[in-house]
């Protein structure tokens, strides 16, 4: 499955939820099974997915890139399954920036790939103010150092850009 339709999948997911009004206490679906994560075990997931995204596609591997890309789009598709007091519109606006993000990692776009990463983390944080937590706030990461117990730069043994 392409990134795209990986980006797709998350939309249409999120169709399939009803939009609710958001609540202050975020409370799972009546559909899901007990087993259904907490939204900040999923928007935590979220996070680091967003880290590494950034990290492999600085580091050009865009295989890793695209694989947490792919990673970071279903934790965004869970949160909309399993918790519909999330407004429809916070997560289908999702898409354009998540599409932006697999157009550069099919191209190796560096400059594009950044641009991206800034739409998507503008996403995220105008979703949390608009659900009142505008105190959750990421960023792009500075720094050069990414997480300590994982490479990023490319093994050599995926696609060449």
């Amino acid at each position: 499955m392409t990134l795209k339709n990986w980006c797709a999948v998350l939309v249409i997911s999120a169709g399939a939820v009803s939009s609710a009004i958001a609540q202050s206490d975020f409370p799972p679906s009546a559909n899901s099974k007990q087993e259904a994560p907490r939204l900040v075990e999923v928007m935590s997931m979220a996070q680091l997915q967003h880290l590494k995204l950034w990290h492999a596609g600085k580091a050009g591997n865009w295989d890793l890139a695209a694989y947490e890309l792919r990673q970071l789009t279903n934790s965004l598709a869970e949160a909309a399954i399993f918790y519909p007091a999330i407004p429809i519109s916070n997560v289908t606006t999702m898409k354009e920036p998540l599409l932006s993000i697999a157009d550069a990692i099919a191209a190796g776009d560096n400059r594009k790939f950044a641009v991206s990463m800034r739409g998507l983390t503008d996403g995220c944080n105008a979703c949390h103010a608009s659900m009142g937590r505008g105190f959750i706030a990421i960023s792009v990461p500075t720094g050069g150092q990414p997480p300590a117990n994982q490479i990023f730069s490319p093994s050599g043994s995926g696609r060449k850009k």
